[in-house]
């Protein structure tokens, strides 16, 4: 850090513009720069050198990223290997779902009289229109026939209900390829929904719930995973797209490791965080990726991390767009097939150390 107090920077350079510049020399113009641009080039670059190391990387999906189109995106980051396993709301999970079926979302928009457009059952999510019967409705029926008879009274995890979401829509849908969700499935890239009871995934289930049919889901078992993904990669590191509760359930990995099972850990190699949220509010969406090394979320907080202050819908696509104009496309590390694998891993260790304990406290024992 002490490096930083001198004057040995690059020279600022006074920026010239090309017509015919490519997505890498826009890129190397906002890293040259200043404030929020030099952030979001170091944020692309930090990308491709995670892709580069072969870390396991994490995406992190909050807002309302999948409603504007951006599940294309991602699906094409995991196609090319650049996502190994995901963190999500609920309700982008729920919305990309719409692509793949067919139903219709459109631009709309944001000066308008809502109460205009509940009675044309327009739904908005900012300027983005969704049709309350096209699209709303006759998505709850898919979710709801995916999942009448599946996880009933058994144990799962989110990434089983989202592995059998895309399983059913690659079988089923009218346009798979519009979906991440299918290449996740195909790419056994597990995505985790880190509050599945706070969307429209689990209220599709109350109309089976109120049939008598349970579903257990094992909450605990997949925080257990998510720590063994760490647990299991010599690099790791997070994209975070926005905050949320997906920011926190892949940074809380680290603590899970170190904090509660006593492991030597500390935490994600790499994070880049798109925000705009304020630290200062004592929000979890604003909290700075420096002050998770003080609960062990990150290895260095001097290295490896960047915070960009915008708006992911203008970041991602850039971020995205470097990498997969500049890096090779890895082999996928289809993480979803090896989870009971680094479950049991993650279980044996532990368990061999209380075991170790318990014998020093007999050893101890007068």
């Amino acid at each position: 850090m002490d490096n930083h107090h001198h004057f040995h920077g690059h020279d600022i350079p006074h920026i010239k513009l090309d017509p015919k510049m490519t997505i890498s020399d826009l890129v190397n113009v906002f890293s040259s720069s200043g404030f929020n641009g030099r952030q979001l080039g170091d944020a692309a670059k930090m990308y491709a050198q995670m892709i580069q190391e072969d870390a396991t990387i994490c995406l992190t999906v909050s807002g309302a990223l999948t409603p504007v189109g951006f599940g294309g995106i991602i699906k094409t980051l995991i196609e090319k290997g650049f996502v190994d396993w995901i963190v999500s709301t609920g309700a982008n999970v729920y919305h990309e779902d719409h692509f793949a079926w067919g139903f219709p979302v459109k631009q709309g928009h944001f000066e308008v009289d809502d109460a205009v457009l509940y009675e044309k059952e327009i739904v908005r999510i900012r300027d983005v229109y969704i049709k309350f019967i096209e699209t709303l409705a006759a998505e709850d029926q898919v979710v709801q026939k995916m999942f009448k008879d599946k996880l009933i009274e058994k144990p799962f995890t989110t990434a089983e209900f989202c592995n059998i979401m895309g399983k059913i829509s690659s079988e089923r849908a009218k346009y798979p390829e519009k979906s991440f969700l299918v290449s996740a499935y195909k790419y056994d890239v597990p995505i985790y929904v880190s509050t599945l009871k706070d969307s429209s995934l689990a209220l599709n289930l109350g109309v089976h719930r109120l049939q008598n049919k349970v579903y257990n889901l094992d909450f605990v078992r997949e925080i257990l995973e998510q720590a063994a993904i760490v647990y299991n990669s010599k690099k790791s590191g997070i994209l975070e797209l926005g905050g949320g509760v997906p920011k926190n359930t892949a940074q809380q990995t680290g603590p899970m490791l170190d904090q509660i099972l006593g492991n030597n850990d500390g935490g994600q190699d790499y994070i880049i965080q798109i925000t705009d949220a304020r630290p200062d509010t004592g929000g979890l969406s604003g909290a700075t990726l420096q002050e998770g090394k003080s609960w062990g979320k990150v290895q260095d907080p001097h290295e490896g991390l960047v915070t960009v202050y915008t708006d992911s819908t203008i970041a991602f696509p850039i971020i995205a767009a470097y990498v997969l104009s500049t890096q090779k496309p890895r082999k996928p590390k289809r993480l979803y097939k090896n989870l009971d694998k680094f479950y049991l891993g993650l279980q044996k260790d532990y368990l061999a150390k209380l075991e170790k304990q318990k014998q020093v406290k007999i050893k101890r024992k007068p």
